[in-house]
C-alpha cells in the first residue's frame, strides 16, 4: 500500500509524458504509486510508460482496449488504487517537487479536511500565470461546491480515497465531465483547504479544450448532467439558479465555437453540434437566468423560437468578428 495514489490517464502524450513522469520521480514524499492508463494511444505512449515502470516499481501501467476518454481511464485506475489519498495528474502536466508532501501535510495538520487544492500554475508557451484563488483558510464542502460552480476555485486537488470511490469520475461524456466529479467531491467533503504544492497545468493547442473537434460539444451534456445531479441531491435553489446562469453562458460560448469552426469540422460533426446546441437550449430554465443576461444582445434565450435565437447568435458573432478584425487593423 502507498500513502497516495496518482491517477495518470494517457492518450497520445509522447511529447510531454516524460516530463510528467519525471515530476513524480522527483517528489520529496516517496510513498506514492502512479497508476498510468494508456487510453488506446496510437503513438508510442505505452512504450514510454512501460519503460518507466521497469525502472521504478511505483509506476504501474494498464491499457484500455479502446479510447473511452479520461473519465473511464481514471476510473479504471481508481479501482486499483491502494493509497489513503488520491489525486490525478494529466499526462501533459507536472507537479512541483514538493506537491504531494505539501498536500499530505495539510491532511495531517487538519484531520477534518477531505480535499486539498494544489496551488495551480497555468503554463503557456511564453509565460506562466498563477490561478487567482481567493484567500481562505478553509471552506465547508458546500462553500467549495458553490465556488466551483463558477470556477472561483479550480478543480485540481488531492482527496481521501474513500470519498473518491463513493463518487468516481462521471462517464456520461467523453470529455469535460470531470468538472462534475470535482464539484461532487467538494460537496461531499467536510472541509476543503489549499496547500502550497504546485500543479503545473500546461495550455497548448493539442488538448481537447483547444482543438476544433466534435468533442467540444460534450461540454453541453456534461453541464446538463451536473444540473440533474444537483436536482437529485436537492441542493439549495439559489445554487441551481447560479449554475443555470453558468450553463447558459457556456451554451452561448459553445455556439461561438460552432460559429467559428463549423466549416473546419466534418459535415456530420457540424450537424451533430447544431443539433446538440438546440437540445441543450430547450433544457434551459429561462426563469432562472438573471435579467442582465436575458436582456443582453447575444444572450437573449428567445424561448420557443429556436430560429430567432440562431439568427441572434449568427448576427452577434458576425459583428464580434468584424469588430475583432477592426481592432487588429488599428493595432497594425
Amino acid at each position: 500500500m502507498a500513502k497516495v495514489t496518482v491517477l495518470v490517464a494517457v492518450y497520445n502524450a509522447r511529447k510531454y509524458l516524460a516530463s510528467c513522469l519525471n515530476s513524480l520521480l522527483r517528489q520529496t514524499h516517496r510513498d506514492w504509486e502512479a497508476i498510468c492508463v494508456d487510453d488506446a494511444s496510437t503513438d508510442d505512449s505505452r512504450d514510454i510508460l512501460e519503460s518507466y515502470a521497469r525502472k521504478d516499481g511505483r509506476i504501474r501501467v494498464m491499457a484500455m482496449s479502446c479510447n473511452g476518454g479520461q473519465a473511464k481511464a481514471r476510473n479504471a485506475a481508481l479501482k486499483l488504487a491502494t493509497g489513503e489519498f488520491v489525486c490525478m495528474l494529466d499526462s501533459d502536466d507536472t507537479f512541483s517537487d514538493d506537491a504531494l508532501q505539501r498536500a499530505l501535510e495539510v491532511f495531517e495538520q487538519h484531520p477534518a479536511t477531505d480535499s486539498v487544492l494544489f496551488d495551480l500554475m497555468m503554463c503557456y508557451d511564453d509565460r506562466k500565470e498563477s490561478y487567482p484563488l481567493p484567500v481562505f483558510d478553509s471552506l465547508s464542502g458546500t462553500e467549495a461546491f458553490e465556488r466551483s460552480l463558477t470556477w472561483n476555485i479550480h478543480g485540481l486537488y488531492m482527496i481521501r480515497t474513500d470519498i473518491h470511490r463513493r463518487f468516481p469520475y462521471d462517464e456520461t461524456s467523453h470529455a469535460y465531465s470531470d468538472d462534475n466529479t470535482t464539484r461532487t467531491h467538494f460537496l461531499h467533503s467536510a472541509e476543503v483547504r489549499v496547500c502550497r504544492g504546485i500543479y503545473y497545468y500546461r495550455q497548448h493547442g493539442e488538448s481537447v479544450t483547444h482543438k476544433a473537434t466534435v468533442r467540444r460539444f460534450d461540454y453541453l451534456d456534461a453541464n446538463l448532467n451536473m444540473k440533474k445531479m444537483m436536482l437529485q441531491w436537492q441542493v439549495e435553489d439559489r445554487l441551481i439558479d447560479l449554475y443555470e446562469n453558468a450553463r447558459w453562458l457556456n451554451l452561448v460560448g459553445v455556439y461561438m465555437f460552432y460559429f467559428h469552426n463549423r466549416r473546419k469540422l466534418p459535415p456530420v460533426d457540424s450537424r451533430y453540434g447544431l443539433r446538440k446546441l438546440k437540445e441543450m437550449w430547450l433544457t434551459v430554465e429561462v426563469n432562472r437566468i438573471d435579467a442582465v443576461h436575458r436582456r443582453k444582445f447575444g444572450y437573449c434565450p428567445f424561448r420557443g423560437h429556436w430560429w430567432l435565437f440562431r439568427c441572434q447568435e449568427e448576427l452577434y458573432f458576425c459583428l464580434r468578428s468584424i469588430l475583432d478584425l477592426f481592432r487588429k487593423g488599428k493595432m497594425h
